[in-house]
């Protein structure tokens, strides 16, 4: 029966929540945004251009990988069972994962779901894969390497055994601590163990060099304890990777030393250390020294090395987390500059020893104070090759705690991930200090497009799924602090289409003026107005408004600027930006901020720990209102809730919910501006806001209520129509006409809720059974009526009707919420609740759903149109050296084996490649110009005999072993007759010379003889140029050549053709006309008659039109070749990235590719000389 007088208590006479009925309350959970648990990985896709995070299996969350690309894409790809992510790479169309209980999953890209998962034999220690085959290596802890075949999802039959034991078979058993792939030379892979590096060759089947670190005793190698230096020792390897080029090789060593090895001969080039240099070197004292004399300071072990390049593979530098001393003030990533690399064949000793040892520079990429690097991942350009460290653009950090910094490279300037990362990951960059959330207007927040210099996307792979529909006309923004200043905000939606996803940013480091020492309390932003007020820990109060950036690329001094009680701060805004969130002023309090709201009206509220209370009017601005709560407690209250104890000791008052309304407290018959203060004692104060006469605001205590604990909500609500008494704009142009609002408000504690008339009626209360409420607040279903939602300690959610506070319905959400954190949840008023499930990951919910869970994400990664570049192949003095080209298809029958079937690429490769075939027949079919017995193409022809060549130029090769000198210059003659050759094959004839101005040009493989017969090929239309057949005798071949207009003297055509004839009795000239003028028969040597056709004088049209009529024939003739040398480069570049079988090596492609240009180059200097014929004969070129 309480429930159905609480109304009536409360002065409220209706049921705001008649329509709602428990069916209505069920849990959907529509997203969730951050990372689950802590990183572990990083892998970075340039082809596709995505990001992949895999995450530990902890208390917080299983081990799992997100896949994130432009804007919102991001893909959650859960393992097999619970692990956490050791390793991850990306392969074409499949993504690659290691995990800690020594199982690899294949996922899908395209499908985004697992495709395979397979145990090795042993423990995993190494993987590498290429974006050429189709194998995963991986290196066991016994030293073994064996293969997956990733297209076939099956073992493959290669394996091979610890090289290292074969070197020393007394050695113990070694781990396989690195795989690496040759950057230019596939079939050679670069082993690391534990004891030391070695080279593989695929080609041979065996090793062919190996690598060990030795330290003679008074060598103080990297150690920082110089008693280590007095033995022999073999410090222990950690990581081995090539040179951009495959010609040194660098390994990294647990003792924090970095040597560099000669690829080919295998010795030692020199041995480092980050501040060091030649440290294996006996007698060479350590500079680890501590910060007191005869000290020495530990050093941070290698964790991660990368061997970079620009453009040129050859222009390198190291980058190095790791390696320094613990006692270094800066902490980050070295990066050492070595610049261009010598020419190794030119090169003595002495030059490649100064190249590693005198570097170009060395410089600290910074990190955050106190942050130690732990891994890395460069983000390159374009090219996935070169081990991903090719021409990188940036880098993306993962710290010791688990958060991660994004820098440039190699300046190390800090990249922000606004606009450029997924926001899931701005929550572990750096971690979330704070969150809340607005409910802000979908105009406004349409129009909140900030306007900042940025560098080139570092994402841009990826198609997020389209929702067809909005929800809510009103956006959940949230925004979250971090614990270096910035504040984010962006649009989490309502599991609808989010219009503007972009991001925003505001400095409040910057505003405030210092680095350190930044920590949020406190926010709110404005729905209306989108003005935001942030309150930190050391007091201040700081906000911010949309607007234009007068200083924008300008880094401007801050000028002292105090009035009404505020400092103007405008001049601190961040140089990049252009047009957003800038600062506005600042307020200097006492003590935290512990509540703060900011108005859709022009007013801010903030409180502090101290017991203040200041009300800001942005008006001016200016503080209109500052007092203590202290002070307000000695002025005589209206009514009070609790009876007070005289001999109680006083407790110290703060400030802790604020919110404005718009309504007519007791005993007023207007309706006024009222700002409501909630305290940690229960204590809730009134203040009237009133307009003044000369201008501006004034702000009056009214007076307080007390209530039975610390108040979390407060909620002004229309007493007849149950609609929030929010003070909107609207309400408060209103009350010029003379609105009136009669309003109460509903309070909620943590012990239970009251709903009464302010500022002191008693009205109604309910107290909460056997549990505290952490978050309430007041939400709405549709037309259906209003509820009070609160999060209890217990781990439910339940609703309550207003006024009568009666429980509508309860759902527990202890399995996707935290429940330790339920007080920092927000909810807002359709129903969304955004909460903490770990650490750095917060879910979105709904209370009026279906009960459904968290669905698959249906964004789409894989873009088949990104194609990968080409793999870097050896260089033309290696292959003349007789170094054997081995393709990414040789490798498929070296791994796996002769019987393997072929992949679904090579099948589908395949099926492109017959369809290829049919269209090329065609076209050979209807030609007039195909030969009978050239069925292949001309082209393929052509290609198929350059294959033939370098195929045995290649068997010469690797039989020669001391040529290097001799071949130089037969080299070039090779160079040469091939050019010549491919000129003529592009060509198909040569110029006879210039005789009297004629320009003959004839067949240049094979001469004609007298008795060989000869077919005139006629055209149809206007045309003045000639195509000859010649069939040769049984064993030639049919040739074409084509002949261009000689120059034509406006007399005596007749005597002109005799003569010619007279001159070139090898050659048939026609010149048709469209009037069919002048035909002659003329006798061919040989006893052949031939029809040679003339072209009088007085035929000026035919001869004025023949023009277009060349130039088409001309393109008719040689475009489909240059169509069909085009589509023949694209299929060889396609199936060399794919590594699909082919018969054209990269070398050759460039020399297609040079022919093609050849050939354009041709097309366009016989049309050039057509043209001039005419111009010659007629004195002006014919249009």
């Amino acid at each position: 029966m309480a429930h159905m007088l609480r109304g009536k208590q409360a002065g409220v006479h209706r049921d705001f929540s008649a329509g709602l009925h428990p069916q209505l309350f069920a849990i959907d959970e529509i997203a969730r945004f951050g990372i689950n648990s802590q990183i572990s990985c990083l892998a970075y896709d340039p082809v596709q251009s995505l990001l992949a995070v895999g995450t530990n299996d902890t208390q917080f969350g299983a081990g799992q990988v997100y896949v994130f690309g432009q804007g919102r894409v991001s893909v959650v790809l859960p393992l097999p069972r619970k692990a956490s992510v050791k390793a991850i790479h990306f392969v074409v169309d499949k993504l690659i994962v290691v995990d800690s209980k020594n199982e690899i999953s294949v996922f899908s890209l395209e499908t985004t779901r697992i495709l395979a998962s397979y145990s090795p034999p042993g423990s995993v220690t190494a993987l590498t894969t290429d974006p050429c085959l189709d194998f995963a290596l991986i290196g066991l802890q016994n030293g073994e390497i064996v293969a997956y075949d990733l297209d076939r999802q099956s073992p493959a039959p290669w394996r091979i055994p610890n090289l290292w034991k074969q070197q020393h078979p007394k050695a113990r058993p070694t781990p396989v601590a690195t795989l690496a792939f040759h950057p230019r030379d596939i079939g050679c892979l670069l082993v690391g163990y534990t004891e030391g590096a070695v080279i593989y060759s695929f080609k041979t089947d065996k090793p062919v060099k190996f690598f060990r670190y030795e330290l003679q005793p008074g060598a103080p190698g990297g150690d920082s304890d110089p008693t280590s230096s007095t033995i022999r020792r073999y410090p222990r390897l950690t990581q081995a990777l090539w040179h951009p080029t495959g010609t040194f090789v660098l390994t990294g060593h647990e003792d924090s030393s970095l040597v560099i090895w000669d690829a080919k001969d295998g010795r030692k080039i020199l041995a480092r250390t980050i501040q060091s240099t030649n440290v294996d070197e006996p007698g060479n004292p350590s500079k680890s020294l501590g910060s007191a004399p005869g000290t020495f300071a530990l050093k941070c072990p290698l964790f991660r090395i990368a061997w970079c390049c620009k453009e040129n593979p050859d222009d390198t530098g190291i980058l190095v987390a790791g390696g320094t001393p613990t006692t270094a003030l800066e902490k980050g990533l070295t990066f050492i500059e070595l610049g261009q690399t010598p020419v190794y064949a030119t090169s003595s000793w002495q030059i490649l020893t100064q190249h590693f040892e005198k570097s170009k520079s060395q410089h600290t990429l910074r990190t955050p104070p106190n942050a130690e690097v732990v891994d890395f991942c460069l983000v390159p350009r374009r090219s996935p090759h070169y081990a991903g460290s090719q021409d990188p653009i940036a880098i993306i950090a993962l710290l010791a705690s688990g958060e991660t910094v994004t820098l440039s490279f190699p300046s190390g300037h800090s990249i922000t991930p606004t606009n450029q990362l997924h926001v899931s990951l701005s929550y572990v960059h750096p971690f979330v200090s704070q969150v809340n959330l607005a409910y802000v207007e979908r105009t406004r927040w349409l129009g909140m497009v900030e306007n900042r210099s940025k560098g080139p996307s570092i994402l841009k792979g990826g198609a997020e799924y389209r929702h067809t529909t909005m929800r809510f006309a009103n956006r959940n923004i949230i925004q979250i602090a971090h614990a270096d200043g910035t504040l984010r905000m962006w649009d989490v939606g309502h599991g609808d289409e989010i219009e503007n996803q972009k991001v925003l940013q505001v400095d409040v480091a910057r505003a405030v003026g210092r680095s350190s020492d930044v920590n949020v309390s406190s926010m709110s932003m404005a729905g209306a107005t989108g003005e935001l007020a942030v309150g930190l820990r050391t007091g201040e109060v700081v906000i911010f408004r949309w607007g234009q950036n007068k200083n924008h690329g300008k880094d401007v001094r801050h000028v002292e600027a105090k009035g009404f009680g505020l400092d103007t701060i405008i001049d601190r805004a961040e140089p990049s930006i252009k047009e957003g969130l800038v600062p506005l002023t600042m307020f200097q309090g006492q003590g935290q901020v512990t509540s703060i709201k900011m108005s859709d009206v022009g007013f801010a509220v903030a409180g502090f720990q101290h017991g203040g209370l200041v009300v800001i009017d942005l008006r001016g601005p200016a503080v209109i209102y500052e007092a203590a709560l202290d002070d307000l407690a000695g002025q005589p209250a209206r009514g009070s809730f609790r009876r007070s104890n005289s001999q109680s000791q006083p407790k110290a008052e703060w400030p802790t919910c604020v919110e404005f309304g718009v309504m007519s407290l007791e005993g007023d018959d207007y309706s006024s501006i009222l700002a409501f203060v909630g305290t940690n004692l229960g204590r809730l104060a009134t203040f009237k806001i009133l307009p003044e006469a000369q201008g501006g605001y004034s702000v009056r205590y009214v007076g307080s209520s007390t209530v039975e604990d610390k108040i979390i909500t407060i909620a002004p609500l229309d007493a007849q129509l149950g609609d929030p008494a929010d003070a909107t704009q609207s309400s408060v142009a209103g009350l010029r006409e003379g609105l009136k609002i009669d309003g109460v408000i509903l309070a909620v504690t943590t012990a239970g809720a009251r709903i009464f008339r302010p500022p002191s009626a008693k009205g109604a209360h309910k107290k909460w059974e056997n549990v505290f409420c952490d978050s309430a607040a007041v939400v709405r279903y549709q037309a259906a009526g209003y509820a009070l939602l609160g999060l209890f300690g217990d781990g439910s959610a339940k609703t309550f009707s207003i006024p009568a506070l009666k429980q509508i319905a309860s759902a527990n959400i202890s399995h996707i919420l935290d429940v330790r954190r339920f007080a920092e949840a927000v909810i807002t008023p359709t129903g969304d609740v955004v909460g903490w499930t770990g650490p750095s990951e917060m879910a979105l919910l709904n209370v009026w759903g279906t009960g459904s869970d968290l669905t698959r994400s249906r964004d789409k990664l894989l873009n088949v149109e990104a194609l990968t570049p080409p793999r870097p192949t050896i260089s033309n003095v290696q292959w003349m050296t007789g170094t054997l080209h081995v393709t990414p298809a040789d490798m498929d029958a070296l791994i796996g084996g002769p019987n393997r079937p072929p992949s679904k690429q090579m099948m589908e490769q395949r099926r492109a490649e017959e369809e290829q075939q049919r269209a090329m027949k065609f076209a050979a079919t209807t030609g007039s110009s195909t030969s009978e017995k050239d069925q292949e193409g001309y082209w393929a022809y052509m290609q198929r005999q350059m294959q033939e060549r370098t195929e045995n130029l290649n068997i010469m090769g690797d039989k020669m072993d001391h040529v290097e000198e001799s071949s130089s210059s037969w080299a070039d003659d090779v160079n040469k007759y091939i050019s010549k050759q491919k000129k003529k094959a592009v060509m198909g004839c040569k110029c006879l010379g210039n005789v009297s101005g004629h320009l003959y040009i004839a067949d240049a493989t094979q001469s004609l003889e007298a008795n060989s017969a000869f077919e005139e090929i006629l055209h149809t239309g206007d045309t003045i140029f000639t195509t000859l057949r010649q069939t040769v005798p049984a064993g030639g071949c049919t040739i074409q050549s084509n002949l261009l207009p000689p120059h034509i003297p406006k007399t005596q055509p007749q005597s002109r053709s005799k003569a010619l004839l007279d001159s070139q009795p090898k050659m048939v000239l026609r010149y048709a006309c469209a009037h069919n003028h002048g035909n002659t028969t003329q006798p061919q040597p040989g006893g052949s008659p031939v029809r040679i056709r003339t072209v009088p004088y007085e035929c000026y049209d035919c001869m004025y039109r023949s023009g277009d009529n060349m130039e088409r024939s001309l393109r008719r003739n040689i475009e489909p070749d240059i169509d069909e040398l085009r589509q023949q480069i694209r299929w060889h570049e396609h199936r060399i990235a794919t590594g699909l079988p082919t018969n054209v090596t990269v070398k050759n492609l460039a020399r297609l590719r040079r022919e093609l240009a050849e050939t354009k180059q041709f097309l366009t200097e016989a049309i050039d000389e057509g043209w001039a014929a005419f111009e010659r004969i007629w004195g002006q070129r014919p249009h």
